[in-house]
């Protein structure tokens, strides 16, 4: 079991009342894993969003055609009290990317989109926080890859001049 505290902690979470943290806390499960365990496979379906008690996620993109974990260099790592599987929420709902234990233990809690959803109609604050935080992640990764393809392409002219 997680601590009120803690879940107070999480982003995805600011906000909410002690009521509703010990309702999201009620359908938590804290799931074990070691170092290199895979947690989620990019093109899964996302069934679940996860957040780092203790240790850290190593988020790899992976081609589907080879499921080598080197086939690009790490993209980010994730640690205690950040969350990722925001896919569940939106579609196609599938990871994008996959994740790996990065340390030597991580534990961490998996809430089972089902048991958002069903969270989310007996407490709508609930919901709203939740795709809250979602919207501003898209929109954030969405400015990380407009940046990133900007980069490139100034590199390219650059190159060619």
């Amino acid at each position: 079991m997680t601590s009120l505290d803690f879940m107070d902690q999480v982003e995805m979470f600011t906000g909410l009342t002690d009521q509703q943290l010990e309702a999201i806390q009620n359908t938590a499960e804290v799931v074990e894993y070691r170092k290199s365990d895979p947690i989620f496979k990019h093109g899964e379906t996302a069934e679940n969003l996860w957040i780092v008690l203790d240790g850290e996620i190593q988020l790899i993109c992976e081609s589907e055609q080879s499921r080598q974990k080197d086939v690009c260099e790490p993209l980010t790592f994730i640690s205690s009290a950040q969350t990722y599987g925001w896919h569940c929420f939106v579609p196609p709902f599938e990871y994008r990317l996959s994740g790996y234990c990065a340390s030597r233990h991580c534990r961490l809690i998996r809430l089972k989109k089902q048991d958002l959803e069903q969270m989310f109609e007996k407490y709508p604050e609930i919901g709203y926080s939740v795709m809250n935080y979602t919207l501003r992640a898209i929109g954030t990764q969405f400015q990380e890859l407009q940046d990133e393809l900007a980069r490139r392409q100034g590199q390219e002219i650059l190159s060619n001049w």
